[in-house]
């Protein structure tokens, strides 16, 4: 029989979580030489390659996340098996593996796996962050519980996969407080010649927002674009341009002072889903953020 070491897996692990071999090093009071020598062993026991470089920095490969994912379980079975053994209270959680596509606002994704939190039993959750076609490779191969998302799943893609809507809502368009006035008046067409801040064209709201600007005969200045909705605000709440945000926040924008609303549209929809791998959601955790999502944040 075929054993794996876990010493070498141990090793995998903590280079991961700790981000470099140094750190490790540090960390299991180990040589980095060491280290790199019992990576190399486990990478030859699996016969796949876990780590590779990318500049200086180390990055999984998908095999490697695989492992990991793994590892994470093992070493927190083991944690929780020494609490059993020397009697310590536990109480093992609801695990919910929760992927999340990068173009999906960070403050939606809060709101909507905040209800997981609240059910009877304690939820121990997970997120991953990604490309909704990685994403979806790990729903697929039972990694994840739930992809959210702001598309459902392309019928093209050879994955059984549902998507569940979560609601939907128009668009702000948000700048900086010291930089409204400029915008106050003749909306959308403020928005003509404008610095603005995009997602990437690969998003579905970047299309919708593309088709709206043609409609409205408008052609802001796109100062950037991101695949990642959090590094979009980052730069906008600089004050260089504007953003768009779902209009789900609203109210929550009007009493903010750093922030000013200058227009909305209805045209452009955003729309979240909940992407799983059954037809019926039946994961306890991911029946709440459905419920929560569509009776009161999307109300």
């Amino acid at each position: 029989m075929e054993w794996l070491n876990y010493h070498h897996l141990l090793y995998f692990w903590t280079v991961v979580r700790a981000g470099s071999i140094h750190k490790a090093s540090a960390e299991l009071r180990i040589s980095a030489p060491a280290i790199s020598t019992q990576l190399k062993l486990l990478e030859d026991q699996l016969g796949e390659k876990l780590l590779s470089r990318s500049g200086r920095r180390l990055v999984l490969t998908d095999t490697g996340k695989t492992v990991y994912g793994y590892a994470d379980d093992i070493f927190s079975l083991g944690r929780e098996l020494l609490d059993v053994v020397k009697n310590r209270p536990i109480g093992r959680p609801l695990r919910l593996d929760v992927g999340v596509v990068d173009a999906v606002p960070k403050i939606i994704v809060q709101l909507l796996i905040e209800p997981a939190l609240h059910l009877r039993e304690p939820v121990r959750i997970v997120c991953r962050e990604a490309t909704s076609s990685e994403l979806l490779a790990r729903l697929a191969t039972h990694e994840l519980d739930v992809v959210l998302s702001d598309s459902p799943v392309d019928p093209s893609l050879n994955i059984r996969a549902y998507s569940h809507l979560l609601g939907e809502c128009g668009t702000l368009f948000v700048v900086v407080a010291k930089k409204a006035e400029r915008f106050r008046r003749n909306f959308p067409k403020c928005l003509d010649g404008a610095p603005i801040f995009l997602p990437t064209d690969n998003t579905a709201l970047r299309r919708a927002l593309d088709y709206w600007f043609e409609s409205q005969a408008v052609r802001p200045a796109v100062y950037g674009e991101f695949e990642d909705y959090a590094l979009l605000r980052a730069f906008g709440e600089t004050g260089t341009g504007v953003f768009p945000m779902p209009s789900v926040f609203q109210k929550a924008l009007k009493r903010q002072r750093g922030l000013r609303i200058i227009g909305r549209t209805d045209k452009v929809r955003q729309h979240f889903y909940a992407i799983s791998a059954e037809r019926r959601l039946q994961h306890p955790a991911v029946v709440a953020i459905s419920n929560a999502a569509k009776q009161e944040l999307f109300k």
